[in-house]
């Protein structure tokens, strides 16, 4: 009966515009404000697309591969401005392999001080000249195709606010692994069940994403808060109050390997946390009717995901980050279906000790 009643909540709130999402009386003394975004100055002329991507400490070969992507199907200077804005790397030369591959295509930008991440994704943002803007990782990638496709879909549904594609994930070596969920199995605009499935878990890479400039500037930058979950965050506040265009197929390729700062995150459980952060800006801006039983299934959610992680990562020998990962299952949901994966996890790592001694 609970699972019925969200996802008609989802169905008829998937579409409020941000004036409703802001209405609710919730307390909002705890959350954390979106970084401002501010509209650019009339410009005589402005490129369609900017394609923004942020890099620290890139490896050259991805870099490269990105680059490349994006450069094979550059409609023109015009049409579409490319910049990379570099963090502070600490490591190689990326301005130099920017030169190389771009030939003069290709703005480099280097901050004179490492932003975080969030910081330097929010500065993709407000040096994006074109009124739709794709922020892309330097080890991700995009198909033939992607820019133009997006367009087209964008020029036929005028009120979107973001766009939207299905994702092929790759390993290290480039080598496809699978496929991102179907969203819809036509092209157009999502429904409200999408809105609430985002809600729930991340189903969205920044590869696969491309997001007006406008929708931005009126629903802020991404949160400095939240450095491991900030794109599930800023989905969500689009995917709620905004219609998102959908593509079919497979039009990006999203690069999955451990970095160093996610690993970190998950041995200590504040990527859990992150995500309660999360879900509690989620809630607050939801109609107060609405937001007790959404925040406890968005919760449930998160415990299940961490109870898993907690089984993934005993299996690969990091039990310390196991055992914190099933700690904060718990503390997200007590739900049954959180309880029985946790006491699921702990009798497997008792018994795996027990045939150990």
């Amino acid at each position: 009966m609970l699972r019925v009643s969200l996802h008609r909540f989802a169905e008829a709130n998937g579409r409020q515009d941000a004036a409703a999402l802001r209405s609710s009386g919730a307390d909002r003394t705890a959350i954390e404000r979106p970084p401002l975004v501010l509209p650019l100055p009339p410009l005589a002329a402005r490129p369609f697309w900017s394609v923004m991507i942020p890099i620290y400490n890139a490896r050259e070969d991805y870099l490269r591969e990105t680059l490349q992507s994006v450069l094979c199907q550059d409609p023109g200077v015009e049409a579409m401005q490319i910049e990379v804005l570099d963090n502070c790397s600490t490591i190689g030369d990326p301005e130099a392999l920017v030169r190389e591959i771009g030939g003069g295509r290709v703005a480099f930008h280097r901050q004179t001080h490492n932003l975080g991440i969030a910081g330097n994704f929010n500065a993709c943002i407000e040096r994006a000249r074109g009124r739709w803007v794709h922020i892309l990782h330097g080890d991700d990638t995009v198909r033939p195709e992607f820019y133009r496709r997006a367009r087209s879909g964008i020029e036929t549904h005028r009120e979107v606010a973001a766009a939207l594609c299905r994702i092929i994930y790759m390993d290290e070596d480039g080598q496809w692994t699978g496929l991102a969920d179907l969203e819809s199995r036509q092209r157009g605009v999502l429904d409200g069940g999408f809105a609430w499935r985002q809600f729930l878990d991340q189903r969205i890479q920044f590869v696969g994403m491309v997001v007006a400039r406008s929708t931005y500037e009126e629903l802020g930058g991404f949160r400095p808060s939240l450095p491991s979950c900030l794109d599930w965050d800023m989905w969500k506040r689009i995917a709620l109050g905004k219609p998102v265009h959908y593509e079919p197929e497979p039009l990006a390729c999203y690069r999955l390997h451990e970095g160093a700062e996610s690993s970190r995150l998950i041995a200590t459980a504040e990527n859990v946390r992150e995500e309660r952060r999360s879900i509690v800006y989620s809630c607050a801006s939801l109609p107060a009717s609405q937001a007790m039983l959404a925040r406890r299934a968005a919760a449930k959610a998160a415990g299940v995901r961490a109870a898993r992680r907690a089984r993934r990562l005993w299996k690969t020998g990091l039990r310390g980050a196991a055992w914190r990962q099933c700690a904060a299952a718990v503390r997200c949901s007590l739900a049954p279906a959180v309880l029985a994966r946790t006491a699921f996890f702990v009798l497997c790592a008792i018994m795996d000790r027990s045939h150990i001694a």
